[in-house]
């Protein structure tokens, strides 16, 4: 909830400037660059429960707290921190699907939870967008209670299976040959730059556009709302029924690098004609791109790992997506300042096609693809 709209509190409700607001989104995204490290590297340690835990209830404290934060300063600091907490949870939680999931059912199985987050992201923006045209502070109040609520419901759950369930697979022979880190993993790591560049162009959904549709199109917040909760409600609808059919049919290359393509055109069509059906058909785009990109990319980096190194390659492939919350925010409030939105949508449509291409080279084995399923 606080996301989709925390450019627009800034910039309004606190009065930051543009610039002040790009240093703490990006201090948003070093943040969960950390998390994404500590998460990874605690959960080869401690396991994933203890991990995602602690990030849940954690991160709904830290919400509760930075509604009371009104200086720029401790907005930085505190935004830096309580993503430090909230994302050490993708490791853990990728992590935990794999351990759960049937191989042959892997990439179904993080569509499936991916489908879970993307309802809860049509349902949060929605509210949010309710919330924050009624008072800022209910944002911070409501997200901070949910993940309390869904940290708890997790931990009783999920303390009631089988003691062994969750490292059941975690049976390490002392006579394997150690697991390669992922940093040593050259061609893995080219992967993850890509994905830190796919991140800044689909990122411009959570950052960029809210303001664009606040500052150009005087959409109010429950609209904003709308707007962004129709892509959670097309992923929702529509990742896992395309995941199966193109996951048999089509190769990682391909399927991939298209999902690149369509972040870019998601933000070219703002530059073609303007309206509200242009917006709905950019948060179409960038839906398709997610569907199309996301999931493969998830279980692409699963199955180049093994169960000892799995929770350190899943947190690295969060650092691609941290990185890419630290460049998107800087070059997007950058570009915006000096040369405006229609220069940012052209550079990133052009980025895009750099990243799809570089995907293409870089996955370039279907067979390796066929493996994934």
């Amino acid at each position: 909830m606080v996301l989709p709209f925390l450019s627009i509190y800034l910039r309004e409700a606190r009065g930051l400037t543009l610039e002040e607001v790009g240093i703490i989104l990006s201090l948003f995204g070093a943040g969960a660059l950390v998390g994404s490290f500590l998460g990874g590297w605690l959960t080869d340690r401690i396991g994933s429960f203890a991990v995602q835990t602690v990030s849940l209830i954690g991160g709904g404290i830290c919400f509760l707290f930075l509604k009371e934060v009104e200086t720029f300063e401790g907005l930085a600091l505190g935004f830096f921190l309580t993503t430090i907490v909230t994302d050490s949870l993708r490791p853990a939680n990728s992590t935990a699907v794999a351990q759960y999931a049937k191989k042959e059912n892997l990439t179904r199985a993080y569509s499936l939870n991916r489908m879970a987050t993307n309802l809860g992201f049509a349902i949060g923006p929605a509210i949010g967008g309710f919330l924050a045209a009624k008072n800022y502070d209910l944002l911070f109040y409501v997200d901070g209670i949910s993940c309390i609520m869904a940290g708890l419901l997790f931990a009783l759950y999920f303390l009631k299976l089988p003691k062994n369930k969750e490292k059941k697979e975690v049976v390490i022979d002392e006579n394997q040959v150690k697991p390669l880190p992922p940093w040593k993993d050259f061609s893995f790591m080219i992967f993850i730059f890509l994905v830190a560049g796919y991140g800044t162009i689909f990122f411009q959904l959570f950052i960029t556009l809210p303001l664009y549709y606040r500052e150009v199109y005087l959409l109010p917040e429950n609209q904003i709302g709308w707007l962004l909760a129709l892509n959670g409600f097309i992923v929702f609808a529509l990742e896992m029924p395309l995941v199966a059919k193109l996951g048999n049919a089509v190769s990682l290359k391909r399927v991939v690098g298209l999902g690149a393509l369509f972040a870019g055109l998601g933000l070219l069509v703002l530059n073609v004609a303007e309206g509200i059906v242009i917006l709905v058909l950019s948060v179409i785009f960038l839906s398709v791109s997610e569907i199309l990109a996301m999931p493969f990319m998830t279980s692409y980096t699963v199955q180049r790992a093994d169960e000892r190194s799995r929770g350190r390659y899943l947190g690295m492939y969060s650092v691609g997506y941290s990185i890419a919350f630290i460049a998107a925010p800087a070059i997007g409030t950058f570009l915006i300042k000096s040369s405006g939105y229609t220069i940012l949508w052209y550079v990133l449509s052009i980025f895009s096609v750099l990243v799809a291409f570089g995907l293409i080279k870089n996955l370039n084995a279907k067979k390796q693809f066929k493996s994934l399923h």
